[in-house]
């Protein structure tokens, strides 16, 4: 075979490749054998029909289109490897002349990964964000425990308080018409940690049994239903019940009987020991986001067009099947990210970075020579039998002998492995900082009274 390389763009390589005339015959006539003994000819059985007659029957484009989907996988791939052709996509024939007798001319087009240097990657040493020790969440935690193995009693003797749930009749009205889906019977509602619209679970504070009365509600600008952005409402409450969360007494035979532990203290101890843990995997986050940022910044990398469309195709196919697993509509969901223009745009920067995390990825395995060995294959096969709750045997055989299944596997093996050694060859210096709403509390935090001392100084 003689194989001539041309480069039509940075990243699109055109392979015109000559076969020899034998071997594309010997193709072409084993071609024409097993179409004939898969098709019905009059006067014939299976695969006894002459090759004129087959011909004749079916049509010479479709033995070509057999003999080439036998010869060409071979050829092709010989060609990429003797080029040394870093390949990101199937190959594709874009032209043959296939002439009795003659050698068999073919065209192929692949695209390759884009050249690039990449930037240092190892040996350095960065400065990771990490948030700030939160003093309370120890606390926080042993309440919630306690939240959740909580009571709930009926209060008859007091208004309602923020922290009580509420159990009420709603019917709401905008602009004098009724709101659809606005209004219910029974409604139970937790006012500490309401999800309807801002200002209504505080307006149920204060509150006795079988009050009525009316609230004000607007609805922000940003309401998933168009009809009510911005939009004025009333709300007629009517309030059936109020209760009261009452957390157990924290001994160690409530412990006992609750959990797994024997004590108290034991109990505390492994809350500690869950946000040390919790504390270690925000650390290895941030040191991955820190130092995949500083080699992606420092690498310049021309991502072909051809590229980012794909991406920016299979990252909507997967939005799109989201929605619709979720029994949402599609065009909402685009309207609501801004419409096409912005969201088309929102796609193609995602995609850039895709691609750009994935070259990297794939370049510092190269160099570092990291390989997926059987072990690795079957150590995520395990992890994910028991996500899904089946046996690796069962995975294997579902999937198997899908090829997308081994190389995505393949791939998530791989970026662990970069993960861990962009991780263990660069030093990290971990830097607390305040979380959004430790900053939000901050700033909401009423200032204290300046003394008539302070006052009088300040005059």
């Amino acid at each position: 075979m003689e194989t001539t390389l041309t480069r039509e763009a940075e990243n699109v390589v055109i392979l015109n490749m000559t076969i020899p005339a034998g071997e594309a015959e010997s193709a072409y006539n084993l071609a024409a054998n097993r179409i004939s003994q898969h098709v019905n000819i009059n006067g014939f059985r299976p695969g006894k029909a002459p090759k004129s007659v087959v011909e004749r029957h079916v049509g010479v484009d479709r033995i070509q289109q057999e003999a080439l989907d036998m010869l060409l996988p071979r050829y092709v791939s010989q060609a990429i490897t003797e080029n040394n052709l870093d390949t990101v996509t199937q190959p594709a024939l874009t032209g043959y002349s296939f002439e009795p007798g003659q050698n068999l001319q073919v065209t192929i087009q692949v695209e390759t990964r884009p050249e690039f240097a990449i930037a240092q990657y190892k040996g350095m040493e960065l400065k990771a964000e990490i948030p700030a020790v939160d003093e309370k969440a120890f606390d926080n935690a042993l309440n919630s425990f306690l939240t959740q193995n909580s009571s709930l009693e009926l209060v008859l003797d007091r208004p309602s308080k923020d922290t009580d749930i509420v159990v009420f009749d709603f019917d709401g009205t905008c602009n004098g018409e009724k709101i659809q889906g606005g209004s219910a019977k029974n409604f139970a509602l937790d006012l500490a940690h309401s999800t309807l619209v801002p200002g209504f679970a505080e307006q149920l504070v204060g509150h006795n049994i079988k009050d009525e009365f009316t609230i004000d509600i607007k609805f922000p600008e940003d309401y998933r239903d168009e009809k009510l952005k911005g939009q004025d409402a009333k709300f007629d409450i009517k309030i059936h019940e109020i209760k009261e969360r009452v957390l157990p007494e924290l001994t160690d035979e409530f412990v006992k009987k609750s959990t797994r532990f024997e004590s108290v203290d034991a109990l505390k101890e492994d809350i500690n020991k869950f946000l040390e843990n919790q504390r270690e995997g925000a650390k290895r986050i941030s040191a991955e986001n820190t130092v995949f940022k500083a080699i992606a910044d420092a690498t310049t990398i021309n991502i072909p067009q051809s590229m980012i469309d794909r991406e920016v195709r299979a990252i909507a196919a997967d939005y799109q099947q989201r929605v619709v697993n979720q029994g949402g509509n599609w065009a909402q969901f685009v309207e609501a990210q801004g419409g096409e223009t912005k969201f088309a745009q929102t796609l193609s920067e995602d995609a850039k970075i895709r691609i750009k995390n994935s070259l990297i990825v794939d370049k510092i395995s190269k160099e570092e020579k990291l390989t997926v060995t059987q072990e690795d294959l079957t150590g995520r096969i395990n992890q994910l039998s028991a996500a899904y709750g089946t046996t690796p045997q069962q995975l294997v055989n579902q999937f198997g002998q899908n090829p997308a299944f081994v190389t995505s596997l393949s791939q998530q093996v791989i970026n662990d492995k970069v993960r861990n050694f962009i991780i263990d060859n660069n030093k990290f210096d971990y830097v607390e900082v305040a979380t959004a709403q430790e900053e939000a509390k901050e700033t909401t935090k009423p200032k204290k009274k300046a003394s008539k001392k302070a006052e009088k100084t300040e005059d």
